[in-house]
């Protein structure tokens, strides 16, 4: 694997300031009601909170749901005309916010600011009877905004304004656990104007880096870097396009979304056989590989834990490095639009991203390409 040192003429390698994980996702969505009973019925997420009407808010509802610790909030436009419906209509349903949870918001958002992010909202302090947050937003690549939350002093169901959804319909969880990585995809030569973004503005630091004869095949090809924060529990890979003899998934993808976003989101468990069981019971679809990726797949990863027989009957992909191995998958796009989807993934040791099974995976993809008619 290509392991490479960031782009960046001034390299950070520690947090600008600390960042204890991923405090929720929030998508814009043309209905909420109805991609909140996808993700309940589909995908095993929890009612947890509900913001809309009933609650003294008139442009906007949102629901949010819950699986471990991932907490998405899905959001709709009440009214014509608003911020919201022209990013939908622009993109289609898509990740909004990206908001990581911090000790401090307020000087967060002072050293992003310093460091030369540019403001979305200064800090605010919002309450209710359960206490108080504090959240301010700085903007990303495209649309996307980062959002830092500090909810040390709030005991309430999610944020002030929200109330607890107890819905009577409540379908189990499929045992998704975390955010494990979220993937963007930004335009051609933009790619390491981001890595140095996220290096000299948030101090991440780069993992891994793939260029185009790591992720390449024989019509399409991109290139890629990895971001994370200190502790490792927020990692962000970037992508973008390489020349190649047709359009490539990241060109799709930038021309239906209308710009850079986040491509998918990589949701962990800790047992991925059972996990795609019950999705794919529950209606989820998932891209596949040729069944012939599995007859030498103890050749090229070694010995697992799991048989074969179910992984190749899920479609499963397994990749090792020096670390130990994974195990993953990729939904289909989750929406009228090809842009949008997951990736479920169980890592046993591995710290890296499968890049043995890039070849394969992309191969799938363009096959789903050609039948859309955009290859």
């Amino acid at each position: 694997m290509t392991q490479t040192a960031p782009h960046t003429s001034h390299q950070v390698s520690t947090d600008a300031f600390p960042m204890n994980g991923t405090d929720y996702v929030e998508m814009l969505v043309g209905n909420a009601r109805q991609s909140a009973h996808f993700y309940q019925t589909a995908m095993g997420f929890q009612p947890l909170a509900y913001s809309g009407l009933s609650t003294g808010v008139k442009d906007r509802e949102s629901y949010v749901l819950i699986q471990d610790k991932i907490r998405l909030v899905l959001t709709t436009p009440l009214k014509p005309g608003t911020d919201i419906g022209k990013l939908i209509d622009r993109h289609g349903d898509t990740v909004r916010t990206v908001a990581l949870w911090v000790d401090d918001s307020r000087a967060a958002f002072a050293t992003a600011i310093e460091r030369g992010a540019e403001s979305y909202f200064e800090p605010k302090e919002e309450k209710d009877d359960q206490g108080h947050v504090v959240r301010s937003a700085v903007k990303s690549y495209g649309d996307t905004v980062h959002l830092f939350v500090e909810r040390s002093a709030y005991d309430g169901v999610f944020l002030p304004g929200f109330v607890a959804w107890e819905p009577e319909y409540r379908p189990g969880p499929v045992g998704l656990k975390y955010v494990d990585h979220m993937v963007a995809n930004v335009d051609e030569g933009q790619m390491n104007k981001w890595v140095d973004w996220y290096a000299n503005v948030l101090g991440f630091k780069q993992l891994i880096s793939f260029d185009d004869k790591d992720i390449s095949t024989k019509y399409t090809a991109l290139m890629s870097k990895v971001m994370s924060n200190g502790n490792g529990r927020i990692k962000f890979p970037i992508n973008e396009p390489a020349p190649g003899l047709k359009k490539s998934q990241i060109e799709e993808y930038l021309e239906f979304h209308g710009g850079p976003g986040i491509q998918h989101i990589a949701v962990a468990t800790d047992d991925v056989v059972d996990t795609v069981t019950q999705l794919r019971n529950r209606g989820v679809e998932f891209l596949r590989v040729p069944d012939t990726y599995y007859d030498t797949l103890l050749d090229r990863v070694g010995e697992i834990d799991e048989s074969i027989e179910p992984l190749r009957e899920l479609g499963i992909l397994v990749d090792r490095d020096d670390e130990g191995y994974l195990l993953q998958i990729f939904t289909r796009p989750i929406g009228s639009r090809p842009t949008v989807f997951y990736e479920i993934i169980q890592r046993k040791g591995a710290t890296s991203f499968g890049k043995g099974n890039f070849k394969a995976l992309f191969e799938a993809i363009e096959r789903e390409q050609e039948l859309r008619g955009t290859l």
